[in-house]
């Protein structure tokens, strides 16, 4: 995808981008090329493969939901920035807060930040699992997202203590998104969440299969999740 497709194609969705916006995401592409060198962020480093498979389908998700709005948003497991950054660059009224166990990442993101001079993001190092019980952290979200970090059960128990009752969890996979979910109908369900829309798609040009799983929080998740740092992988709630 090259960055008049970009363009093109979020234009096409009613996303229009304005000049400094699309330097941003040109700034964001050289600065993750450049820091990829001595770090592994991503195995995808050609430019029109990041902005199709990095760029265009973290935007994906707001073909989907509504990101025009000052949403306070929690993105789990962001490795270098995917999908929350992409997203605020595109609708830069959101307040992003990442958080990732790996503290080298976290040094990118901020650098990151400060070169796109973007405002309200903050990056946080930390597991998943302890960041949800932290008080100033749980049920403090509008929206929670996390892009193909985890299997679907395991992702609910990072994500829904996180976002607020009456918010909503929203996973990024690719394929295999009906069997994860079938395995992760009890863990929403003791999350205090509750399956609203599942919304696939084919991502252009490549033609590769894309599933967006939108969950409601309707009550509160009970007190003792997450469990503690690598329960919910090891055993998940199925």
């Amino acid at each position: 995808m090259n960055i008049e497709q970009f363009q093109t194609m979020l234009a096409e969705k009613g996303i229009s981008l304005s000049p400094h916006q699309l330097e941003q995401y040109e700034q964001y592409y050289q600065t993750l090329v450049e820091w990829n060198e001595k770090m592994n962020l991503t195995a995808i480093t050609e430019k029109e493969s990041v902005y199709l498979k990095h760029f265009f389908d973290s935007i994906s998700a707001s073909f989907y939901f509504d990101f025009n709005q000052p949403l306070n948003i929690c993105d789990v497991g962001a490795g270098a920035g995917f999908p929350s950054i992409p997203i605020k660059i595109a609708f830069p009224n959101i307040h992003v807060t990442i958080v990732d166990s790996l503290n080298k990442r976290i040094h990118f993101l901020e650098h990151l930040a400060d070169k796109l001079k973007l405002d309200n993001v903050r990056f946080i190092h930390d597991r998943a699992e302890t960041f949800g019980r932290n008080p100033k952290h749980r049920e403090q979200y509008d929206v929670v997202m996390a892009r193909a970090v985890a299997r679907m059960s395991v992702l609910t128990e990072l994500c829904l203590p996180l976002a607020k009752v009456g918010g909503t969890f929203i996973a990024m996979k690719a394929q295999s998104a009906s069997e994860e979910l079938e395995a992760a109908n009890k863990a929403i369900t003791v999350m205090g969440g509750k399956l609203t829309t599942v919304h696939s798609f084919m991502l252009p040009i490549e033609e590769s299969e894309r599933n967006l799983l939108i969950v409601n929080k309707m009550k509160s998740t009970p007190k003792q999740y997450p469990r503690k740092p690598g329960t919910p992988n090891k055993t998940p709630i199925e």
